[in-house]
């Protein structure tokens, strides 16, 4: 964008940058972006009458009614990312990016948690790790607030992770596994390696810092061309931790011999609290506060959380699934202790394109040589699995699963619910 240096002026002058209309706009500056159904410059009006400061469009003609409060972009979106891009290097603060195909926003969360306590950090909210996310939390990095940042990048095809990193220009870096995640873009298992490992590359190019999970066998392939590596959780790593307990709820051993029991459940998330542990202390954050953030830290985001009802005790981790996190979430549910039947929910895995019928097959299988009890699959794709047991309950929708529990509603059981994000089985959780 020619006028890049321009736009960074008026940004300056903003509270926040935004691109939907619907939300308060109070000096911020307006993104009008496009969406498959709407022009954004149709909203950015109403995004000025709401208190916007300024709007950038790709109409010239509206930009040339009150250049005073628009400006024109050709392309939005990409004057949004450069403008994260030029943000970014007027930043001196260490940047540490994190992707992996599970477990990449507990582990962001993790990391903030502790981080949190010796530095002020600003970190990716929700979910904003895409091409859009990513400048928005760039863009809210403020330096003279903030000491560091993490951000988190998701990604579903080639390419993207290094358009990521190139915006973000990450100082530091962490993959947490490499899985069968979004395999329908990623083109395969060995797309998805290769794509995460776009950040990896990023950093072997710049001179980073990489965090690299030992216990992953896909990931030290990726790091070789690195010069500067931090490994856990081994024995022999820089930053050793131990899996006491995976459950009711993960305890972990950290380098100095602390022990810490932590508010999460499932052994799958032990590297995601190793990672955290080894950032804070390279990071210099001292052990009884690396311990104290893991042990304080609740989960609220349908990942890995423990609920428990007036009649049931629900592991809720309902906002993903692919195959290698619904393997891990099933394998740890199935070797739980504690009292009581035991119950799976499972929907559909998305994103996973001509592997998907496969997938939910081996999915099947897997059900089969497990002692979970009721098992109640829900979802097209779910057919698939249903296939391997007669004992399986299917429903084609969340709704006739519903209308099931709702007639033979569970009392005493152990439950477990997983599904991709466009399943919304959180819905579930009050009739059980």
């Amino acid at each position: 964008m020619e006028n890049i240096a321009a736009l960074y002026a008026r940004f300056q002058q903003c509270a926040a940058v935004s691109t939907d209309s619907r939300q308060a706009q109070e000096d911020t500056l307006f993104f009008a972006l496009n969406g498959p159904s709407f022009r954004g410059r149709d909203f950015a009006p109403q995004a000025l009458a709401k208190g916007a400061r300024y709007a950038v469009v790709d109409d010239a003609n509206l930009a040339a009614t009150d250049p005073d409060r628009y400006t024109y972009a050709p392309d939005p979106l990409g004057a949004l990312q450069e403008l994260a891009r030029h943000h970014r290097r007027h930043l001196s603060i260490p940047v540490l990016a994190i992707t992996g195909s599970n477990g990449k926003t507990t582990t962001k969360e993790l990391i903030n948690s502790v981080l949190s306590k010796r530095y002020r950090v600003q970190y990716t909210r929700g979910n904003l790790n895409n091409h859009i996310g990513v400048p928005l939390t760039l863009l809210s990095i403020r330096p003279a607030e903030h000491e560091l940042a993490i951000v988190e990048m998701g990604a579903n095809h080639q390419g993207e992770i290094a358009l990521l990193s190139q915006l973000a220009e990450p100082t530091h870096g962490l993959i947490t596994n490499i899985g069968k995640a979004h395999l329908e873009g990623f083109g395969g298992e060995a797309g998805v390696a290769k794509g995460k490992g776009e950040l990896f590359a990023f950093l072997a190019a710049t001179g980073g810092t990489a965090f690299l999970n030992t216990a992953d066998p896909k990931l030290p392939a990726l790091a070789a061309n690195i010069s500067h590596v931090v490994t856990y959780p081994g024995p022999t790593d820089s930053y050793p931790a131990e899996l006491v307990s995976p459950d009711p709820q993960v305890v972990i051993r950290l380098s100095d011999g602390t022990t810490v029991e932590a508010q999460i459940t499932g052994g799958y998330n032990f590297p995601n609290l190793a990672a955290a542990a080894a950032v804070g202390g390279f990071f210099g954050v001292p052990a009884p506060d690396i311990a104290d953030a893991l042990a304080g830290y609740a989960p609220t985001n349908n990942r890995s959380q423990l609920v428990r009802t007036a009649h049931n005790e629900i592991i809720l981790d309902a906002y993903n699934a692919n195959p290698s996190s619904m393997a891990a979430a099933i394998s740890s549910f199935a070797a739980r202790p504690g009292g009581g039947q035991k119950m799976a929910i499972l929907g559909d895995m998305f994103e996973l394109g001509p592997e998907s019928e496969a997938e939910h097959r081996a999915l099947g299988e897997l059900l089969s040589k497990q002692n979970l009890g009721t098992i109640v699959l829900c979802g097209l794709d779910m057919r698939h699995a249903a296939d391997a047991s007669a004992a399986f309950h299917y429903f084609p929708t969340k709704a006739e699963a519903a209308a099931w529990l709702q007639k033979s509603p569970p009392v005493g059981f152990q439950i477990l619910v997983k599904g991709s994000r466009g399943m919304g089985l959180e819905t579930l959780v009050e009739l059980l």
